[in-house]
């Protein structure tokens, strides 16, 4: 029996028999507050649901991957996909106009969740930044051709679209079905609007954030290892399982920056020379290869 109250946040196996319809009790049935400077159209779970900046033409290439005059060399630009505690796989689209934020998909084409648990993390990514598929490792392994990912340990869910300044701890290299995937993680510095948000003065290395969120990393490393096993994949692995260090992460983070530079001929490299992989992306906004 549902709790009273909860009817509008899960439904708990209604309408099992319809695939299109049915909703396990994981996936939210509410759409998430949204954030300052964005837009948001059509309904969470559906493929009309997006979200969009009124700010910035795109969020992925309008925005700098660093805040002006940082107070700290670690310190960069985080944009929230995937609020802490949410369900439903939130990423931005590179190939949507304006590169607005909406729901991944699986290859039925219903929604994406993460079945695993719930991220006990805010989930995002780092803006003007690029894994290029067509650049190898050290192990072999080409990039996921998306933006950087970050994922912050603060307290509190950050809203859908939010823009946050984020130190950067470290950062961790899965290797995601064949892809690198670097995962750099954070502390989101404080707001004004924060009603918690003392962590952030404390927590300025990988240590800091284990003394105050003890067994944190191994959880970390878990969840990426085995998140898409409860949907039937096998695990992922890491190309260490030591952490890089604050300079080592910031080393990808501009690296991954000099490859969307590329992408958007800032270097002036030619769309031709880049991946097939990139085929209908939207790199019209001011930031990128638009005017």
């Amino acid at each position: 029996m549902v709790p009273k109250g909860w009817e509008k946040v899960v439904d708990y196996y209604k309408n099992a028999d319809d695939t299109g319809r049915w909703i396990p009790w994981s996936q939210p049935n509410i759409e998430p507050p949204a954030a300052k400077n964005t837009k948001m159209q059509g309904k969470l779970g559906k493929r009309s649901f997006q979200i969009s900046s009124t700010k910035y033409e795109s969020w992925w290439h309008d925005i700098p991957y660093k805040p002006a005059n940082p107070t700290e060399p670690n310190i960069i630009h985080f944009v929230t996909e995937i609020p802490m505690h949410m369900a439903a796989k939130m990423e931005v689209q590179k190939t949507f106009p304006n590169n607005a934020i909406a729901q991944d998909h699986n290859k039925d084409g219903s929604p994406r969740y993460y079945s695993y648990g719930s991220p006990f993390f805010n989930y995002g990514f780092v803006p003007q930044t690029w894994e290029d598929p067509n650049l190898k490792s050290s192990q072999g392994y080409g990039g996921d051709n998306d933006p950087i990912d970050i994922m912050e340990f603060g307290t509190i869910p950050l809203r859908m679209g939010s823009l946050r300044r984020c130190r950067v701890l470290g950062s961790l290299e899965l290797i995601d079905e064949g892809e690198t995937d670097h995962k750099i993680i954070c502390i989101a510095l404080h707001e004004s609007d924060d009603p918690v948000a003392q962590e952030a003065e404390h927590i300025k290395s990988l240590e800091d954030l284990e003394q105050w969120k003890p067994g944190v990393m191994d959880r970390l490393r878990d969840w990426l290892k085995r998140y898409k096993t409860s949907d039937g994949k096998p695990e992922n692995n890491l190309a260490s399982e030591t952490p890089k260090t604050i300079e080592e992460a910031m080393a990808v983070v501009e690296e991954t920056h000099n490859h969307w530079r590329s992408l958007c001929g800032h270097d002036g490299t030619e769309l031709s020379a880049l991946s097939e992989k990139i085929e209908g992306f939207w790199l019209e906004s001011p930031g990128c290869r638009g005017t």
